[in-house]
């Protein structure tokens, strides 16, 4: 374990921390994942589990999880598609979006007051699912073009399945950003902004708050510019040898989440 920041993970009163690579890997628990959420859970720790996956909703998420070995409550899970939303009741209360997404984005644009519509939307709003259709890109275009706002959830470009990588949201935007010429507003990692969303969830300062994640360019950047003291493991995508490629630093390393149970 590497040591940069004069905070301690003692110190620490509230945690975010990614899901995928960090606490969960192919569908299974990492090790020490279960016993660090009740560890938080034991010692009365503020804590956010975050996803760039806009596909489900927090109770689906839950349901997972759970399957996967990890009992986490659905109020301590925050996706891109939750602060998506929030962002947009911020900018434009009760205004009117053009949706490609599923469940997970619909709701909650749905809970933030928003009218889901194809006729004159004040937003396009691009998120992620398994059968993006052409007709609904086509159609955003379209829109994009008639003056509407063009967000996307998160921008990631590939997702994981078990024949290999799937275009994902990113890619899409990438599309869509060629026939328009407009570039959307992605609110997801690494826009510290999905980190400010998720602190003001659960009332967080950025002093008191660590970010856990396997990605320096997504977690660890944006935790950085957020403020946060950042713990990058080594249980998902960036390893040891692929950090100097980088002109900034996590506070702290790990091999995994186990590592960290004995410091909070």
């Amino acid at each position: 374990m590497t040591q940069q920041s004069s905070r301690q993970p003692a110190d620490i009163e509230c945690w975010l921390t990614d899901m995928d690579g960090v606490l969960v890997h192919e569908n299974k628990a990492v090790p020490g994942a279960a016993e660090l959420i009740q560890r938080w859970v034991d010692t009365s720790k503020r804590f956010l589990v975050l996803t760039n996956n806009s596909i489900f909703t927090p109770r689906d998420l839950a349901a997972r999880l759970k399957a996967s070995g990890l009992d986490i409550p659905e109020e301590n899970l925050w996706t891109s598609a939750l602060a998506t939303a929030q962002f947009l009741k911020s900018q434009m209360p009760h205004g009117r979006a053009f949706v490609i997404g599923e469940a997970g984005l619909t709701t909650a644009l749905h809970e933030a007051g928003f009218i889901l519509t194809d006729q004159k939307p004040d937003y396009v709003v691009l998120g992620e699912t398994r059968t993006y259709s052409f007709e609904a890109i086509t159609q955003a275009i379209r829109l994009i073009g008639d003056g509407a706002r063009f967000i996307c959830t998160n921008p990631d470009a590939t997702g994981p399945s078990k024949e290999g990588p799937m275009p994902a949201t990113g890619a899409v935007a990438a599309l869509i950003t060629k026939a328009t010429g407009r570039e959307p507003y992605i609110v997801g990692k690494p826009n510290p902004m999905m980190f400010r969303s998720a602190m003001n969830r659960i009332q967080a300062h950025s002093e008191t708050t660590a970010m856990i994640g396997d990605r320096m360019d997504t977690d660890i950047i944006a935790g950085m510019e957020a403020g946060l003291h950042t713990v990058l493991v080594f249980s998902g995508i960036t390893q040891p040898e692929d950090i100097d490629a980088y002109p900034f630093r996590p506070d702290q390393t790990m091999n995994s989440v186990a590592d960290l149970i004995p410091h909070v």
